[in-house]
């Protein structure tokens, strides 16, 4: 299998988060629930970035699924050199395309480079 591949099926998603303070945070992860709990808990060992940790509650505005975890760390990279004005158009955007059901609450689910 190839460096990079999907193995099992497995999910890999790259988000942003508004945080308190109005700031925005990104990452990727394989299970979204998880992650937006644990940049949410008290407790240190949930594994919350410590960015969030002085800026809870944290609100999931945007997310994309990818392929593998390459995918999904390359395009973390490519947001993270956005402008703030620049991922706030993505994350408008997006709510204008598309939305998703997770969790009983609707969340952005944009059209990712690449997405057929």
């Amino acid at each position: 299998m190839a460096n990079g591949e999907n193995k099992g099926n497995k999910h890999f998603f790259v988000y942003l988060l508004r945080c308190s303070d109005g700031s925005l945070y990104c990452g990727w992860t394989t299970d979204i629930k998880r992650r937006l709990a644990a940049h949410n808990s008290d407790k240190p060992s949930k594994g919350g970035a410590k960015y969030t940790r002085a800026r809870r509650p944290v609100e999931l505005v945007y997310f994309e699924e990818l392929d593998n975890k390459s995918s999904a760390m390359k395009r973390e990279y490519e947001i993270k050199q956005l402008s703030r004005a620049e991922k706030l158009r993505l994350i408008m955007t997006a709510s204008d395309n598309r939305s998703r059901r997770l969790d009983g609450q609707t969340k952005i689910l944009p059209l990712c480079h690449g997405c057929p």
